[in-house]
């Protein structure tokens, strides 16, 4: 834990921005590119779904993680380095395969490259956990969410441009040398020798009984469900209302990106300075008026700037919630407890695509808008909950 924060906190940050530039080309590019293969959205709708497959399975990598450590070289650092080589080596190969001839080896490929960055992705997380004092954990937080977000918001332009200027294979390779920059500091960071309340046992699992961890998950759920529902009907609602192009739509995603880098960095500063209680309210409360705040646009340039505030809610929210998740997670079983949160919030997001969908097409987008700001209020019942029972005397396993 005394290893100098200027190495982890831009460690944090890399491992998080390359997974950045692969959401980047998963959001922007990948159905274009398997569409000049002819195939079908149906077709292309599937591989997605194999690519997701491994961050529902991450919870297990986690138990991994937490259990085996990888010929005595660690417990998080090695899983790292093969989750990163992992990535980088499957998108050397993408181009060697032609998805139109070979779909399901396409498929298989797409399936280990996200499980390589599942297993990055978790093991990034337990290392911040083992390796973050209570009073940094929001900052470290803000800066993986920022950038994370950086990383959408960078490579978005940049791999279209690569594609533009010279070509796929040519991105392909660029994104593969993108999965190696954070290998310098991998291999710098130290890992904590792991203490006899550190060591991985089942029994710590009966942490997801407790009313605030079981009130963490519904937060999580919830805070998930409101933000990615409103955001997944920004771009369709300005385009209902202005008739925006392409491009235009792509810098609206940007300048939501820009907000989420904002809301992370400043975030994670704030929730070490006023507490994780306040702090929770505190995204609650902004994140219920950028909402709400999306009904009412007008103009395109205001939509700019509403967009962009929402954008910052949406980062300061994850970042308190991650936050939060670390101080309730237990160490001894850190990773998989993490993981399993996510995967909780995951859920929220998944049930947001069809009931924000279907509150479009039954009420309009701007009566959406306010619904989904109002549901969001919700949180404050939770936050009783969640520390409530901690001043009864809960306290996490890593507290005492």
């Amino acid at each position: 834990m005394t290893q100098s924060r200027w190495l982890r906190y831009p460690l944090f940050a890399l491992l998080y921005f390359v997974q950045g530039a692969i959401v980047a080309y998963f959001t922007a590019l990948n159905a274009l590119y398997l569409i000049s293969f002819d195939l079908t959205m149906s077709q292309i709708g599937l591989i997605g779904t194999i690519g997701m497959i491994p961050f529902v399975l991450k919870i297990f990598l986690g138990m991994l993680s937490d259990r085996v450590n990888f010929f005595k070289l660690g417990h998080r650092k090695p899983y790292i380095l093969i989750g990163l080589v992992i990535q980088s080596i499957c998108l050397i190969i993408v181009p060697m395969i032609d998805p139109g001839k070979q779909y399901w080896l396409y498929a298989a490929l797409a399936f280990t490259l996200m499980s390589g960055q599942a297993l990055y992705d978790t093991c990034t997380d337990g290392l911040a956990l083992d390796t973050t004092l209570p009073d940094e954990q929001g900052t470290v937080q803000g800066f993986m969410v920022g950038g994370r977000a950086l990383g959408v918001v960078i490579l978005s332009a940049v791999i279209g441009l690569v594609v533009d200027a010279f070509s796929w294979r040519t991105m392909f390779y660029f994104l593969a040398g993108m999965s190696l920059l954070p290998l310098p500091l991998v291999f710098l960071v130290r890992e904590i020798s792991r203490t006899e309340n550190r060591k991985f046992e089942w029994k710590a699992f009966s942490a997801f009984t407790k009313f605030p961890v079981i009130c963490l998950a519904a937060l999580g759920a919830l805070y998930s469900f409101t933000t990615n529902g409103a955001n997944q009907i920004i771009n369709p609602f300005i385009d209902f209302e202005f008739g925006i192009s392409y491009s235009a739509a792509g810098l609206f995603t940007t300048m939501w990106g820009v907000g989420v880098v904002l809301g992370g960095l400043t975030g994670g500063r704030l929730v070490d300075r006023i507490g994780q209680r306040r702090a929770v309210q505190t995204a609650i409360i902004i994140s219920f008026t950028a909402i709400a705040a999306l009904a009412a646009i007008q103009s395109t340039s205001l939509a700019f700037i509403l967009v962009t505030a929402f954008g910052l809610a949406y980062g300061y929210f994850e970042t308190v919630y991650f936050a939060l998740s670390m101080k309730l997670t237990d160490p001894r079983i850190a990773a998989s407890m993490f993981s399993i949160l996510m995967a909780i919030a995951n859920i929220g997001t998944a049930i947001s695509m069809s009931v924000s969908g279907s509150l479009v097409d039954n009420i309009g987008f701007r009566m959406t808008f306010v619904v989904i700001a109002v549901i969001n209020l919700l949180g404050f019942l939770l936050v009783r909950g969640i520390f409530g029972r901690l001043n009864q005397g809960f306290q996490p396993a890593s507290a005492k």
